[in-house]
């Protein structure tokens, strides 16, 4: 039962694959951070020893922005981005697609659903 980054691990799973439920980690991150603490990254997640685990947390903590904090980080840089009034803010404000999408058509995920349009009695 690994707990790592107030994240509970999934015991079946291979470590590198386990790393990647906590969020900030992916693939590459995982394996970097396996091959750091010198495990292997096929391991299973159950097989973990309490030192092997002090050892992830530590490296995890020490050198990457996971979970709430990068969180916080990405919500203040798009905040940033909408109060210095530049294109990729004004964008996020108006719920726009940010970059470069066409919006004529499609973009219906970001715009959100159609508004009724009103019909005319003939």
């Amino acid at each position: 039962m690994a707990h790592i980054a107030g994240i509970e691990l999934p015991k079946n799973k291979r470590l590198f694959i386990g790393l990647t439920y906590i969020y900030g980690i992916g693939r590459s991150s995982a394996i970097e951070i396996c091959n750091k603490a010198n495990i292997d990254q096929m391991k299973k997640v159950a097989d973990l020893s309490i030192e092997e685990e002090k050892i992830l947390r530590d490296i995890i903590q020490n050198e990457y922005v996971v979970e709430g904090s990068l969180r916080t980080q990405v919500a203040m840089n798009i905040k940033r981005l909408m109060e210095i009034g530049c294109y990729r803010g004004l964008r996020h404000k108006r719920g726009l697609p940010v970059r470069g999408q066409r919006t004529h058509t499609n973009a219906r995920t970001r715009k959100g659903p159609r508004g009724n349009t009103i019909k005319r009695k003939k």
